[in-house]
């Protein structure tokens, strides 16, 4: 990711009002984005196994994720002029932490008992394809709404720093979204923009998955605001906040982790504020 960040700051340094990767003249605009600063977290808490084969865990309190970590984010979207988009996203989300249990823990049956130095591991990447109409079809200006599919590739553990008990699970699974986003010149160079995913759903079928339970739920957003500058015709570089969060709480049919009884309660609120920049 770094060197994909390197790559775009060496193309802003020599693009000077060159149009690097597009021609004018094609109805097709290629497009390449990257991010890099900080994520903190807002609140988190999980549990494995329901009451009392699992204890809620607070990720933040009890589980050293009151610090920043760091953010990163990549996408390539090609325009089809005026109004189509679509967009490849990959967004790596890795919380590793180490804490002292100040309570115990009971994580699928499984106890780790108060004082155990623990290794923890939320791991979260996903991807995301999305396609987008655009009601404006001014070169300045957005405003966009489309469907996205999200795949979500997660590993969590919890493991004993001594190596006597461990539990870890992996999960991959789609998840689908809604979409929108916006872009409006301020004076001169300058703009502001916004991109909003989510949705929230219960049931099989809709939240991605038929191994659920009816009464299985689950959300996500990814909401954030931008303030950019236009450097060239190459080049835009921006500032953003952004929201992620989401989740899931439910029973699984059939336990995808061997040994696990399948249910999870998972919530997530996180911040991120970021440069980047984008290249076409």
């Amino acid at each position: 990711m770094s060197r994909y960040v390197l790559l775009l700051a060496l193309v802003a340094a020599t693009a000077g009002h060159a149009t690097w990767l597009n021609n004018s003249d094609k109805d097709y605009e290629v497009r390449l984005g990257a991010e890099m600063g900080f994520l903190g977290v807002l609140r988190h808490n999980i549990q494995f196994g329901p009451d009392p084969y699992g204890t809620r865990f607070d990720y933040v309190r009890e589980g050293s994720q009151n610090i920043l970590f760091p953010f990163q984010r990549m996408s390539a979207e090609l325009h089809l002029k005026p109004r189509h988009t679509v967009v490849l996203l990959y967004q790596p989300i890795d919380l590793r932490t180490e804490a002292r249990l100040e309570n115990d823990l009971v994580v699928d049956s499984t106890v780790f008992p108060a004082g155990t130095a623990m290794n923890f591991r939320y791991g979260f990447d996903f991807y995301r394809a999305s396609y987008q109409y655009d009601f404006w079809t001014e070169p300045d200006r957005e405003l966009a709404v489309g469907v996205s599919l999200q795949i979500r590739n997660a590993s969590i553990s919890f493991v004993a720093k001594d190596g006597w008990e461990g539990r870890v699970y992996n999960d991959i699974g789609p998840v689908p979204v809604i979409r929108f986003r916006g872009r409006l010149p301020v004076c001169g160079r300058s703009w502001v923009g916004t991109e909003i995913d989510g949705f929230y759903a219960e049931g099989k079928f809709i939240t991605g998955s038929t191994n659920v339970e009816s009464s299985f739920r689950g959300a996500i957003l990814d909401a954030s605001v931008r303030y950019g500058l236009s450097l060239n015709e190459t080049v835009d570089g921006f500032i953003n906040a952004r929201y992620v969060g989401g989740g899931a709480a439910g029973q699984q049919v059939e336990p995808e982790n061997r040994g696990t009884s399948g249910y999870t309660d998972n919530w997530l609120g996180a911040f991120s504020l970021s440069i980047g920049a984008y290249i076409k």
